[in-house]
């Protein structure tokens, strides 16, 4: 089957390089490419959002951030979105559909994975190794530091050196010199958190004014997303995006290769023809439209000889310890979460009984509506609790690695569709031993801290529900195509020119963030498949 030209929207051309998902990979890949001289369209199922529409413009900005701005896809509902059938999951999965992706709803707290994380079957005898390492994705990770705009301090003695970020750290604030007090009375590690918030005025862009919600966009443009970093300099080089896109399937030929896609535009279906074709559709998505696509000899879904489309499906399992501190404490204000992470507890010791670890991230207090809802209690004591909860309370959320399991996977479901009829995933998942060794030894930690800090009462969520936010590991990368999905440069071992660039190539899921890795991913691949022409 050959190629044919056809009229796409706003690019009367056929594409060199189509890429799906307009999010925190599918930018940085775009622009990277587009900056090279390459045709580079990109079809995201959302739109672009104006800041102006952020809930923070609106003084019931907490509502909203419950409702029509949820993580939650199942509960925000946004026509972009898609159900998930998270039913047999202990933990939700969340993402944000929009150009720019979740990163316009995430807090930016953006620290780098360790050495280690590539190498676990190795080092543990657990899961598998990367077919690459922190070196290959160092000067990635510099480079997006860059574009995005990262704030921190060198010196860490938990991570390897590295180049000096393009801004100072946010300040720690009174309530983060509290906490980095208890740290050093226990002899504990901590650090300043790595953000893209800016701390300094930066490529245009304000720093943070410390309003607090930054988990619900940015009238600013503080806190870093890719619809005002990479977007407006992949546009500038010729990049195109076709928005309120909804792929419903990859379209391959008989001789291993993609020819494009199908979508959904206004209730009709559109196709494109493309050269090559890059999917970054986060760890649920990408796997949901290469089950989507199968086809004849493929009937198990694109790139899946191996069986592992969807499979191997990690989350960072997530508790929260929190603690109240008697006096008149404001601290809610602030960023949410960029303020000191603690990696004391990140590499395997054997005597704990379990592999591998977690960090420990600060968080401060929330508005009054979540310590409403959280915090107190309805009846007379109602009032009594909020005053002694709002404004006074301080946690840490444990983020703990997840190990890949074959079991923890992505499906599709057989009942649920979306808006354009399209089958929706289904989630299958079961929290390891490991997982929950991992966060009970955490819960104990942590609790350890907030004493030593003066916390009058310390509670915990030893496993929160909605914290899905990480997707990872649904295609994982690998040299051998029997055990893997793609190769290390993310390109299907089943097709010569179908490459996968998102949270789905992850192999182990370390106990980080995981953001700015994927955009590292995705930049190193850009620039592999731009020396190879």
């Amino acid at each position: 089957m050959q190629n044919q030209k056809i009229n796409i929207p706003n690019n009367n051309r056929e594409v060199d390089y189509l890429v799906i998902g307009s999010g925190a990979a599918g930018s940085a890949f775009a622009w990277r490419l587009s900056s090279r001289g390459f045709n580079v369209t990109c079809l995201d199922q959302g739109g672009f959002i104006n800041p102006s529409s952020y809930p923070t413009t609106d003084k019931n900005w907490e509502v909203l951030g419950l409702t029509d701005w949820n993580w939650d896809p199942n509960l925000r509902n946004n026509k972009a979105d898609y159900p998930v059938n998270n039913q047999e999951s202990p933990i939700d999965p969340l993402m944000f559909n929009a150009v720019g992706g979740s990163t316009i709803h995430w807090t930016a707290h953006t620290p780098r994975f360790h050495p280690s994380d590539f190498k676990v079957k190795s080092l543990d005898g657990k899961g598998d190794d990367w077919p690459i390492t922190y070196y290959d994705l160092e000067k990635y990770y510099d480079l997006n530091d860059e574009m995005m705009g990262c704030a921190g301090i060198n010196g860490d003695p938990a991570n390897p050196e590295r180049s000096e970020r393009p801004m100072p750290p946010l300040p720690l604030g009174e309530d983060g010199e509290m906490m980095a007090r208890a740290f050093d009375k226990l002899g504990w590690h901590w650090w300043p958190s790595d953000s893209y918030v800016n701390s300094v005025n930066y490529k245009g862009r304000k720093k943070c004014n410390y309003c607090g919600p930054n988990g619900f966009g940015c009238t600013r443009s503080s806190k870093s997303s890719t619809d005002f970093t990479y977007w407006p300099e992949a546009i500038k080089y010729g990049a195109k995006i076709i928005t309120y896109a909804r792929v419903k399937k990859i379209l391959t030929d008989e001789k291993r290769r993609g020819i494009g896609a199908e979508y959904i535009k206004n209730g009709k279906v559109h196709t494109i023809r493309a050269n090559n074709i890059i999917v970054a559709c986060n760890g649920i998505g990408t796997p949901r439209l290469l089950l989507m696509s199968a086809t004849k000899n493929h009937e198990n879904g694109l790139g899946n000889s191996s069986g592992l489309v969807g499979k191997n499906l990690m989350f960072h399992p997530y508790a929260l310890v929190k603690g109240y501190f008697e006096g008149d404490h404001k601290f809610y204000k602030g960023p949410l979460a960029n303020i000191l992470m603690s990696q004391q507890f990140y590499e395997t010791d054997k005597s704990r009984r379990f592999i591998r670890g977690y960090s420990l991230q600060m968080i401060r207090s929330t508005g009054p509506i979540s310590t409403a809802l959280s915090d107190t209690e309805w009846g007379s004591n109602h009032h009594k609790m909020f005053q002694q909860s709002f404004g006074k309370t301080l946690g840490f959320s444990i983020i703990a690695e997840d190990l890949p399991e074959e079991i923890n996977q992505v499906v599709l479901d057989e009942k649920l569709h979306d808006s354009s009829n399209l089958p929706c995933p289904k989630i299958i998942y079961k929290l390891s031993e490991n997982s929950e060794k991992i966060l009970s030894h955490a819960i104990n930690t942590t609790s350890q801290v907030l004493e030593a800090a003066g916390a009058s009462k310390i509670v915990n969520d030893p496993l929160m529900k909605k914290a899905g936010w990480h997707l990872m590991g649904t295609t994982k990368m690998g040299e051998d195509p029997e055990t893997s999905v793609t190769n290390a440069w993310g390109k299907l071992h089943d097709f010569e020119n179908i490459f996968i660039i998102d949270g789905s190539l992850f192999v182990t899921s370390a106990a980080v963030n995981p953001t700015p890795t994927i955009q590292a991913l995705a930049l190193r691949t850009a620039d592999y498949i731009s020396n190879r022409k």
